[in-house]
């Protein structure tokens, strides 16, 4: 168990940085698109989609690695002041009745949704704009395929922890989703200036 949740982690810690680098080339191509308009007077449509599929791929391939570094949205009125093994107990209820069962319904939906791209060769609907859409559908349900591998590991990785298979996270040590929400820790105060 311990193995693949390690691979899987691999898997989804390679997507997410090989991905992130997506950003860097939106604001790249953003600027591009905004220099050539109002320096140039040039458009360029898909030079505009370009940004749009960039963005989607940075989101929907980044899923996995964010479920990974705990770094998603969660409402947390409760959570925060729970016991790791609460913490894990909700995780695992959480993955079981939620999270993969969701991310299973999508896969399932969005195959279709991708299948049915392909099987029309879909493109752009504006003039100049991308062509090959297909391609773009075909990375919702890989998204979700990652997202739900993910899930499968944040599940196996709290089994084996309740199991004692797994050491938890020291008392009082920040997890990764929880960066910034201690109270920041006191600077030292400068030397007082020596005196002649």
């Amino acid at each position: 168990m311990r193995r693949l949740v390690a691979l899987i982690d691999g898997l989804n810690e390679a997507v997410g940085r090989a991905v992130s680098w997506l950003s860097l080339a939106m604001v790249l191509v953003t600027a591009a698109v905004v220099l050539l308009r109002y320096r140039y007077q040039m458009g360029s449509i898909a030079l505009q989609e370009t940004v749009l599929w960039l963005h989607g791929l940075l989101f929907l391939l980044g899923a996995g690695y964010t479920l990974k570094a705990d770094r998603h949205v969660r409402v947390d009125v409760f959570y925060s002041r729970f016991s790791p093994r609460a913490k894990a107990g909700v995780n695992i209820v959480g993955s079981l009745l939620l999270l993969l069962p969701l991310c299973g319904w999508l896969l399932w939906l969005s195959g279709d949704y991708a299948a049915t791209s392909w099987r029309m060769s879909e493109s752009s609907g504006d003039a100049g704009g991308l062509s090959a859409v297909y391609l773009l559908k075909s990375i919702v349900p890989l998204a979700f395929a990652l997202l739900a591998l993910q899930g499968l590991a944040e599940l196996l990785r709290n089994v084996l922890r309740l199991r004692g298979e797994l050491p938890w996270p020291a008392t009082g040590e920040q997890g990764p989703g929880e960066q910034g929400l201690a109270q920041p820790a006191a600077q030292p105060s400068a030397a007082p200036p020596e005196q002649p």
